[in-house]
């Protein structure tokens, strides 16, 4: 199977490209990029083969897509047809949910916490907590049935720093980092300490929270590109794993794959 995958964010666009399953590489672009995004796709899918018997030398593969932001994925349907002109899947309405949601407001999920909880699901096989890192965090649970059950929604970093910035008189803007103290000596330190911890905190209090309505210790998987940010300082979780969601819409692919052909 070759596949592109391509998970479009709120301020990035993530690119994995799969070589009969294999994974080549896995590239972060700003979503403004237009030039970058064009080379990183035509980089991928000059190097899948063609069909074979294919009179029209149509290349063997597929671009699925994961989207938050509707106008980045009309721009790169656009990339796509008109460079290599073949269409685009996207999770959700051409390809399905990879798993059971039990929310009041199935539609309207993003389908990338759904399918990273699929793949985190797909490899625990038990009660699973993903928690992604970026311009927001999700901290979302998969009961031990492969239930996806729903979330929390917090503001991000970047948001979070924003929103400090604009809505006082003298408070910096930051980029938050590991602290080198828990407290700071200065306002923009003391700032990336509390943003920095209180997000760690909201972490651990909501996995706690979400083992005591199930009634185990569900394992713990953060992703995201902030998520290596924390990594070290958040012991009470089993594993970081970058580019969950590229992953998962792999997974939602081959499973949809699968189905089909039964």
């Amino acid at each position: 199977m070759n596949i592109i995958a391509v998970d479009i964010g709120n301020t990035n666009i993530c690119i994995g490209f799969f070589l009969d399953g294999q994974e080549q590489f896995i590239k972060s672009i700003p979503g403004q990029s237009h030039t970058k995004l064009t080379n990183c796709l035509k980089d991928a899918w000059d190097k899948i083969p063609f069909a074979e018997g294919s009179k029209e030398k149509k290349r063997d593969g597929v671009i699925v897509i994961s989207s938050v932001k509707p106008a980045w994925t009309e721009m790169v349907r656009e990339i796509v047809k008109e460079n290599f002109d073949e269409r685009v899947y996207i999770i959700g309405k051409d390809i399905p949910l990879p798993m059971t949601l039990w929310v009041d407001e199935p539609d309207k999920i993003g389908t990338d916490r759904v399918i990273s909880a699929a793949a985190a699901y797909a490899v625990v096989e038990d009660a699973v907590v993903i928690a992604d890192f970026g311009t927001a965090v999700t901290i979302d649970l998969v009961d031990q049935n492969g239930i996806f059950q729903g979330g929390v929604i917090c503001p991000g970093f970047k948001i979070s720093a924003q929103a400090l910035k604009e809505n006082t008189a003298q408070l910096p803007n930051i980029k938050v980092t590991k602290p080198k103290a828990p407290y700071g000596k200065n306002t923009a330190d003391a700032i990336n300490c509390g943003l920095y911890y209180s997000i760690i905190g909201a972490l651990e209090e909501v996995v706690r929270r979400y083992a005591e309505q199930i009634g185990r210790w569900p394992q713990t998987i953060i992703t995201g590109s902030a998520a290596k940010t924390i990594k070290d300082d958040c012991k009470f979780i089993d594993n970081y794993v970058p580019n969950l969601v590229v992953k998962g819409i792999v997974l939602a692919y081959q499973k949809y794959i699968e189905e089909k052909s039964r």
